[in-house]
């Protein structure tokens, strides 16, 4: 047998740490042969991984895997979760809060629990794939919650509301609740024309069921905002507050977000 676990690859790729990937599980001498580019060294590989993982995690979900003494064939559906632009994407331009699924058959060739060589082939995204729930425990899913956020704090409300449930509900400190996705968009991108919310995520526990998040919102003002409900502000002031935020998970979408201030606003001067 090669020794080689593939189920354990998986959680290290999954952990997005490519050079660790590499250093443990590819010889020297790898070669790659994909679609439409060829490398001959692990160097090579790895300056391509890094490349494309720019600003996007990948996540393997196995569909099919076969396995022999000294190869492994598998059928993949991966899933890209975007955190940053990236127009320039192979699979197609991404957006941060995107998610974009390809079918992938893969075969690596083993050699004492390393891969010696690695050849892809890939379907046209979204083609005869299967979609995993947006949100919850998985490394794709956690991988989602930053896409989420970084979409939110982009003002993105085509993207951060497709996270949402129809009826999601928003309880918000001091503010009445907002019921359905229509609704809170609506209040966000009204808000978003005068000052900008970016969410900076400390700690997250997460489970399928939901996420617990200790966050710091910083309010920043693109415009005077003297009724702004955190404070008033003035254009190119903003201020910054600990929130602890628990988000209800149904079927992957988020169906109820409660927020709770855990410190004091911080005003940063123009």
């Amino acid at each position: 047998m090669s020794g080689f676990d593939y189920a354990e690859y998986i959680e290290a790729f999954n952990r997005g740490d490519d050079a660790a990937l590499i250093d443990r599980y590819f010889v020297e001498d790898f070669k790659f042969i994909g679609t439409t580019r060829a490398y001959n060294s692990r160097a090579e590989f790895l300056d391509f991984l890094r490349w494309a993982h720019d600003g996007v995690r990948e996540i393997i979900r196995p569909i099919t895997v076969l396995e022999s003494d000294n190869s492994i064939f598998a059928e993949i559906d991966m899933d890209f979760v975007a955190t940053a632009p990236r127009p320039d994407f192979p699979f197609g331009p991404l957006m941060p809060g995107d998610i974009k699924t390809v079918k992938f058959f893969v075969l690596y060739a083993l050699r004492d629990g390393m891969v010696t060589q690695l050849k892809s082939m890939t379907w046209p995204a979204e083609y005869h794939v299967s979609k995993a729930p947006m949100l919850g425990s998985h490394a794709g899913q956690r991988a989602a919650f930053h896409a989420y956020a970084t979409a939110f704090s982009a003002g993105d409300g085509a993207r951060f509301g497709s996270y949402y449930t129809d009826d999601v509900v928003l309880d918000l400190p001091s503010a009445p609740l907002l019921e359905g996705r229509a609704a809170i968009v609506g209040f966000y991108t009204a808000m978003f024309e005068r000052v900008r919310e970016t969410l900076t995520i400390n700690h997250l526990v997460v489970d399928d069921g939901g996420i617990a998040a200790d966050i710091i919102s910083t309010f920043t003002a693109h415009a005077d905002a003297p009724d702004f409900q955190v404070m008033p502000l003035q254009a190119g002031q903003a201020v910054s507050v600990r929130v602890l935020v628990h988000y209800t998970l149904t079927a992957g979408r988020i169906s109820h977000i409660k927020v709770a201030r855990a410190g004091q606003p911080e005003l940063h001067p123009a």
